[in-house]
């Protein structure tokens, strides 16, 4: 994992709230927050949380009097997600890196995570720091995505992108977001960090877009993608977010735009 693969800032986490959440993210986070309620906790962990998508529909699911700590590495990211929730006092939140997670031990009774994992340098040490603050019948829930071939307007979108740079191909999203999907390893994992009850599926869904544009500016310019482009050359940002939009609008059409999407959403239990 490049260092910039990890850097969400400048107008990366505006872009991205307001236009890849709702791309491909609400959706999974309707089914985290499913699963986190079915565990009926009373205190409860967040981890990588971004701009709060998860936290808005887990803390939509959840009834008053609960305690919900919301955290994340990067602060320009927390930070819109505590401005479009600052009204819930249920929530806190609080900078955090998932590999030394500033809580005691046993405090919660869910930890969930999503589209974070991939992210972690180790996720083995995260994953025991998860079990660490976990209440002995804690839940772990978390998702990631599946292998990138089955996300389709990301895979279009980096096929375009190596044609504009076809000595040095941005891989952001192969090398990272769709690079932790071996189901195996995941599981290993989870098991070299201390959890037994395991459970594993796979999960597709469908992205949804209004126009091929808005795909491009959310993939090219709302994720750590932007910093990969602009380091080849700033100057081609706009260009390359023209080229994947000419792409998606091949592919698809020049009107709203689906996609299959695919994740992987896991259980885990001590």
């Amino acid at each position: 994992m490049s260092d910039t693969d990890k850097v969400f800032a400048g107008s990366i986490p505006k872009i991205y709230d307001e236009y890849l959440v709702p791309m491909i993210f609400s959706v999974y986070a309707e089914d985290i927050a499913r699963r986190v309620a079915a565990r009926s906790p009373s205190v409860l962990l967040e981890i990588a949380a971004g701009t709060g998508a998860v936290t808005r529909a887990v803390a939509a699911a959840l009834p008053s009097g609960i305690r919900y700590v919301a955290t994340d590495l990067n602060e320009p990211m927390l930070g819109v997600a505590a401005q479009r929730q600052a009204d819930d006092d249920r929530i806190s939140w609080q900078q955090a890196d998932a590999m030394a997670l500033p809580f005691g031990d046993a405090g919660f009774d869910v930890v969930c995570c999503q589209f974070g994992a991939m992210f972690f340098p180790d996720r083995v040490k995260a994953y025991g720091e998860v079990k660490r603050v976990l209440k002995g019948d804690g839940t772990f829930v978390f998702n990631v995505w599946d292998r990138i071939e089955d996300n389709v307007l990301t895979h279009e979108a980096t096929i375009a992108l190596a044609k504009v740079f076809p000595d040095d191909p941005p891989r952001f999203m192969v090398r990272t977001p769709h690079g932790y999907y071996d189901k195996a390893v995941i599981r290993t994992d989870l098991e070299r960090a201390g959890f037994r009850d395991i459970t594993i599926e796979t999960r597709s869904e469908i992205s949804r877009a209004p126009s091929p544009e808005y795909v491009a500016l959310a993939l090219c310019q709302g994720t750590p993608l932007r910093s990969e482009i602009e380091a080849r050359d700033a100057g081609k940002l706009q260009a390359a977010t023209d080229i994947v939009a000419e792409t998606i609008r091949t592919r698809h059409g020049s009107g709203p735009v689906e996609g299959k999407i695919q994740a992987i959403v896991i259980e885990a239990r001590l």
